[in-house]
């Protein structure tokens, strides 16, 4: 089973490039960011022409998150539990194929320090409440999407510009690695602990051409699905498609 994610940085606009990649890597499942469309505006259509099942939580400007499913998706919830208030689409669960999805896009926290950072830290904080409770259902968990967090040094090009930035900040970074210390499994490192590999090039200073990247596209595995995990990668040409993502789609397989 093949699970995805993609912050396609805008659903509609950049529909065939989705369509294109959806075609040639042909994924069981997908987690969308970015879809820059209110509810009524996603491209069901097409994405069911394509040979998907979708659920999504939709948002006019930002934000914005969807799961595609080539099977039947059962929808757990939508919003991160912990403050009634908060209207931004940047959750949803749902259990597919005995797995339970949970598609997120993290706050970016810019400018930083600032009350947009403290806004990521707190959504954090309710996220790391959640997936407290998602690993005593002791079930497989994938909890997947853009986190807006390089963990290390690693996972950044020349980490010292970025020192003070909200996906590098220390206190961000260590939000990141409490949230794993749990007993989530990540899975790129899993596999690759020491490799350089990003998942998002800006749109500036030919970053892309450079590889002057950064690794924020990030997959969670609980301890039953962590077992099964058998091979990740980064479907990095898609960031070198016209009119595409500054993102590049992210992939694992995992066992039956």
């Amino acid at each position: 089973m093949k699970i995805a994610t993609y912050n396609v940085n805008g659903v509609n606009g950049r529909l065939n490039v989705l369509l294109r990649w959806l075609a040639e890597a042909k994924p069981d499942v997908v987690c969308l960011q970015e879809l820059k469309a209110p509810q009524e505006k996603f491209p069901i259509e097409a994405i069911n022409a394509a040979g998907y099942n979708a659920i999504w939580h939709g948002q006019k400007q930002w934000n914005g998150v969807a799961i595609l499913s080539k099977y039947d998706i059962e929808e757990v919830g939508r919003g991160l539990p912990g403050d009634p208030d908060d209207v931004q689409s940047r959750y949803i669960e749902a259990m597919v194929n005995n797995i339970l999805v949970c598609c997120l896009y993290l706050p970016n926290g810019n400018p930083a320090p600032g009350p947009k950072l403290e806004y990521k830290l707190k959504w954090f904080a309710r996220l790391t409440a959640r997936a407290a409770q998602l690993l005593e259902f002791n079930i497989p968990v994938v909890m997947v999407g853009d986190y807006n967090v390089m963990p290390t040094e690693l996972d950044v090009y020349k980490p010292q510009r970025w020192v003070n930035d909200a996906l590098f900040r220390p206190e961000v970074r260590e939000a990141f690695h409490n949230l794993v210390a749990q007993g989530w499994t990540d899975a790129i490192r899993k596999l690759y602990p020491t490799e350089t590999i990003y998942t998002f090039w800006d749109y500036f200073r030919n970053a892309y051409g450079r590889n002057a990247g950064l690794r924020i596209d990030h997959f969670l595995l609980s301890p039953k699905l962590a077992s099964r995990l058998t091979a990740a990668g980064v479907d990095r040409e898609v960031r070198g498609w016209e009119k595409t993502s500054d993102h590049a789609p992210v992939w694992i397989e995992v066992g039956e």
